[in-house]
């Protein structure tokens, strides 16, 4: 895939998913615009000194303000990827209404206001939209115990079907990728007796965000594509 000249906002960018989908990204020659959420964080970034990287810090992704002006700093935006999020577990009798508004706020509102402004951005030139919901977004049995973040990347998947149908005629297409569990060293920190072979790598769902986003993608809008691997 071919990204050579192409601007793509990665917000998430400096977890363990977006590390892998901003360095197969400028493997393809794409410049790719982070925002962190601190300044420490940035500073932890392994591409923080690459000339493909564009950081910002630090930048609150569910405040309209903050995303509106990151946005606006990029020229000629082609994609807009939004893997940032948060996940929590708690059974409904333990998360009050603080914790609820916390995962819709990480997770919801920071996809819708980051579509929004890439809407924006694109300015009738076309572009890619790549959300990232979750297995429990489209198996919502399977987020029993974690009903708060289930409501709000089952929200998130929903953005992106009404999305991706509003915004075809600009060219415009809207997709989102729904991870099961994924190899992560923190995750397999959190589950050590669990068979990690089974889980996808982050490498292996970034490059299904990777295709998702590429001009290579002519046809495909308003997809929750499950990434499981054989988990």
């Amino acid at each position: 895939m071919d990204y050579r000249d192409r601007r793509i906002v990665v917000t998430g960018g400096v977890g363990a998913l977006g590390t892998a989908v901003v360095s197969a990204l400028i493997e393809a020659g794409a410049v790719c615009h982070v925002p962190c959420r601190t300044a420490e964080e940035a500073q932890r970034f392994p591409y923080r000194d690459h000339a493909a990287v564009k950081l910002s810090a630090p930048v609150d992704l569910a405040d309209e303000v903050a995303v509106d002006k990151l946005y606006a700093g990029v020229p000629k935006l082609w994609a807009s990827l939004h893997i940032a999020g948060g996940f929590a577990a708690a059974p409904i009798e333990a998360a009050g209404k603080a914790d609820l508004l916390r995962q819709v706020e990480t997770n919801l509102v920071s996809a819708y206001l980051c579509c929004r402004a890439a809407v924006r951005a694109m300015a009738g030139n076309g572009g890619r939209i790549v959300n990232v919901a979750a297995s429990r977004a489209i198996e919502w049995r399977t987020g029993a115990g974690m009903t708060a973040y289930t409501a709000s990347k089952a929200a998130v998947a929903a953005l992106t079907v009404a999305l991706a149908e509003e915004v075809v005629s600009k060219g415009i297409l809207v997709n989102a990728v729904a991870p099961s569990i994924m190899d992560t060293a923190a995750n397999r920190a959190a589950m050590p007796k669990a068979d990690h072979a089974k889980w996808p790598k982050v490498e292996e769902v970034a490059s299904t965000i990777l295709f998702l986003a590429s001009p290579d993608n002519q046809v495909t809008r308003g997809a929750i594509v499950p990434v499981y691997g054989r988990s």
